[in-house]
């Protein structure tokens, strides 16, 4: 279903406004005007205007000729990205803004800054703004940014939000973020006009604070300049300028405005709301939606002074300290779309929608009572940006070299600003960024979803309907699916597959005895007028595994492992990427591009893993001998498989011995029956990636963005065997590695198994000698060794060089939602160490 654009359409305000309010005994304050400025509404930050007068005409300053990196937009990831491109060194580079700085949608954003949330990474990002704008700043520049350090406290109404909370105070102790878990009571002695009656607990961040938008950017701004940027407002783009080089490949070479074009290689997309507009004019695909985010003011609270801010997630509301008030505002389950950006929009809001926004005033009140006897001084209605994923959009564009993007922050660009815009000046300068930012990375989505406007819309819509969701580990997205199916899909749907979505595929998550269980249209979660699903069975699964335990399906991926191990399963995988390397020169490339020697190309399709004393399965299927002396292990062979010609590699991610079957799009059914049939009579079994994410960390084969990172290395890995370091053949970052080898390794990569019965899912506390040295990247249930096993980066404590006899000669634990369980390190996975089973020797 797509959301009806005649729905969409904002009304100045709901039929009886004043009624509403005065349920509430809230009164009222409000012109007539749909949009309006900032000065008539009376907002927080109308002190930090400029001028509230009709600004000037032109540029405020010339235009330059030329620049090494060209920045479009003044907001607050513009101005951090100026900033650390001058920090580091690249002082020829240029702010444009089309008005003036924070114009957009940073000026009136709440300013909130939370430090804890599940991913390390950005932890790392949010504790770097955290630096930046309380301290950093005010040292270089003498200029106070307008931080406020009042904390924060997270509001948990059940139990598995509690258990959310845990697990962020526990990796907060990774990062020294000081976090307490309150009971109600203590709750009330902090936050005494709160109701806890109904609260299992609360997370309190003492470090926690506001940000000032326009302090902290016109700071940012003048350190930058300082340094020798140049910020020009009243300047906006009016294109880009890109040329073809000889191999085909578009480059920027020039950014256009109304008062003369800048010549450059690299610019820069941190336009907010406005940057799929900036992409169109470069021919660049921007996946981000506008909506109408707002938030309103309260007047005077007594005794609200000093109290932390407060997000109550299952309310879908915060509450900011605003002085002796609160900014109350949230993520309702129906946003209203922007649906005609326009260009002249500066230092502007929207008339609140009370009908959508009733239902966070709704959950302020339940939970601070005093706000129902209090009125209301200002109402905040902007514009921001989503995405898909509820994440950033970052990185060089795939279609355009030197066209970068930092948008899409989905109103959180001021707490990710200081972060995000340093990761930005590395990407520019160094070619990447020094975190793994993938997660944010443009390059995550596949093309084909870039553009298409109902995935943008509908992923976006449901992203920002569940911002304050708990975050599960097996949790799956209702929008946007059935994008990308593979030959094999409508087979294995009918065969009980519980599909998982990555990248826009449908791939087998697990498979459910019952039967079918098919992802529906989306239903906008029953908003705009769309009926909202009845007796949906893959929602339902999916709420099912919506705990921290062991999830109710904990049998059934058992049962898909226990088969793989002990008899046989087939994993489909068409879904895996494909890359072809051809060319004369291709063994070269692939020499130094890759650490080992490769020279085979890769092409997954449908993976058999088969585990029996003999290969009675697929000997059935294929014409060839497939006894080690014929087909070995690491080999492949062009065959026949039911007639049909396919590529067997012997192969295989969840060690076992098994092949790999690449199969042409039209022989993947025909094939797949066959092995089937031919499986029958053993027990064969189809399995998904929740078993392949078990057997393989069962057998210690790395992950890639969770055991292996871009900020991790071979040797810290465990990897050095794939890394030709005793051969003489160059490769990309072997002088960088054998000096990491001469030197010592600072971490390490080690396995953990606990004893006891005990669920971890990654971002667990590792706990050695009672010190911390570090935190898991990714854990499961390892059903062979019946234990739970995870995998964690350690360091020293002391700095020194972590080595085997140093991990060897610890006694650990791992604190999982502040309990600690006792664990076993191990430099190999117990299962299978010498790797006897993937060449067939049991």
């Amino acid at each position: 279903m797509i959301a009806p654009a005649s729905t969409l359409r904002i009304a100045t305000f709901c039929k009886s406004p004043r009624n509403f309010l005065s349920k509430f005994n809230l009164r009222y304050l409000s012109t007539s005007a749909t949009v309006r400025s900032a000065v008539e509404r009376r907002v927080p930050y109308g002190r930090t205007l400029k001028e509230e007068t009709p600004q000037s005409k032109g540029p405020t300053k010339p235009v330059p000729k030329c620049a090494d990196v060209v920045v479009m937009g003044g907001g607050s990831i513009g101005c951090h990205t100026l900033y650390h491109l001058a920090k580091k060194g690249i002082t020829n580079v240029v702010l444009l803004e089309r008005d003036q700085l924070t114009a957009g949608t940073t000026w009136h954003t709440a300013g909130l800054l939370w430090q804890l949330r599940p991913n390390d990474i950005e932890i790392e990002l949010l504790r770097y703004t955290r630096e930046i704008v309380s301290k950093d700043l005010e040292e270089e520049t003498g200029l106070h940014t307008g931080w406020i350090e009042n904390g924060g406290l997270f509001i948990a109404s059940n139990k598995q939000r509690l258990d959310e909370y845990k697990r962020l105070m526990s990796l907060g102790k990774v990062y020294g973020i000081e976090s307490h878990v309150l009971s109600p009571a203590e709750t009330k002695d902090l936050y005494p006009l709160m109701k806890v009656g109904d609260l299992y607990g609360t997370l309190y961040v003492p470090t926690d604070g506001t940000m000032d938008p326009a302090g902290t950017c016109s700071t940012l701004a003048r350190a930058a300049t300082a340094r020798g940027a140049l910020v020009i407002e009243n300047c906006p783009v009016t294109g880009i300028q890109v040329k073809v080089d000889d191999f085909g490949v578009r480059r920027v070479t020039g950014v256009e405005t109304e008062y003369g074009t800048i010549q450059t290689a690299c610019a820069i997309n941190c336009a907010g709301v406005w940057a799929r507009a900036l992409g169109v004019m470069a021919g660049v695909n921007v996946p981000l939606i506008a909506m109408r985010h707002a938030y309103v003011v309260t007047e005077r609270i007594e005794g609200i002074q000093n109290m932390p801010n407060v997000r109550d997630h299952d309310a879908s509301v915060y509450l900011r300290l605003q002085g002796d008030a609160l900014s109350v505002g949230g993520y309702e389950p129906n946003p209203n779309f922007w649906e005609e950006i326009s260009d002249k929009f500066a230092f502007s809001l929207f008339d609140l929608d009370w009908d959508v926004f009733t239902q966070l005033i709704e959950g302020a009140i339940n939970r601070i009572p005093a706000l129902e006897r209090t009125g209301v001084k200002s109402t905040v209605c902007g514009p921001e940006a989503f995405t898909a994923d509820h994440k950033p959009l970052m990185g060089e564009a795939p279609e355009l070299r030197g066209f970068y993007l930092g948008c899409g922050f989905n109103s959180a660009g001021m707490m990710l600003g200081g972060g995000c815009g340093k990761e930005l000046a590395d990407w520019v300068i160094d070619g990447r960024p020094e975190k793994d930012m993938y997660s944010y990375d443009i390059r995550r989505f596949h093309h084909s979803m870039t553009n298409d406007n109902r995935w943008i819309r509908e992923r976006s819509h449901e992203s920002y309907a569940k911002n304050y969701s708990v975050v599960f580990p097996h949790d799956e997205a209702l929008a946007g699916r059935n994008m990308r199916l593979d030959p094999l899909h409508q087979e294995i749907l009918q065969q009980g597959c519980v599909f998982q979505e990555r990248h826009g595929w449908e791939r087998p998550g697990w498979f459910n005895p019952e039967g079918p269980v098919p992802v529906l249209d989306y239903d906008y979660y029953g908003a705009y007028g769309n009926k909202r699903h009845e007796n949906y069975s893959y929602n339902q699964l999916l709420r099912d595994e919506y705990t921290f335990d062991f999830p109710p399906h904990h049998d059934k991926i058992k049962f898909e492992c226990v088969t793989c191990r002990n008899t046989a399963a087939v994993f489909d995988m068409s879904y895996f990427g494909k890359f072809y390397l051809v060319g004369p020169d291709a063994k070269k490339a692939a020499d130094w591009l890759f650490s080992a020697d490769v020279s085979t190309s890769i092409d997954y399709q449908l993976t058999v893993t088969i585990c029996l004393s003999s290969r009675s399965v697929l000997q059935e299927v294929l014409d060839t001998d497939l006894s080690n002396e014929t087909f070995p292990f690491s080999t492949h062979q062009i065959v026949e498989a039911a007639g049909h010609k396919v590529r067997a590699m012997r192969l295989s991610f969840v060690g076992e011995m098994g092949w790999e079957l690449h199969v042409p799009e039209k022989s993947c059914v025909p094939v797949h029956r066959a092995v089937m049939r031919a499986g029958a009579k053993f027990g064969i079994a189809n399995a998904g990636y929740r078993a392949i994410d078990s057997l393989s960390i069962e057998k210690g084969y790395r992950h890639w963005h969770a055991d292996l990172r871009s900020d991790d290395t071979p040797l810290e890995a465990g990897l050095a065997f794939t890394c030709k370091l005793k051969s003489k053949i160059p490769f990309l970052g072997r002088e960088a590695l054998e000096k990491q080898k001469a030197e010592g390794l600072f971490k390490r990569l080690v396995c953990f198994t606990i004893d006891e019965k005990v669920p971890m899912f990654g971002l667990e506390v590792i706990w050695r000698n009672g010190k911390l040295v570090g935190h898991i990247r990714r854990a499961d249930f390892a059903f062979t060794l019946n234990k739970t096993i995870a995998y964690g980066y350690i360091r020293d404590t002391e700095g020194g060089v972590v080595t085997p006899d140093y991990v060897r000669n610890g006694e650990y634990s791992l604190e999982r939602m502040g309990v600690s369980y006792p664990a076993k390190a191990h430099l190999k996975s117990p299962f299978d160490p010498n790797n006897k089973r993937v060449k067939g020797i049991y």
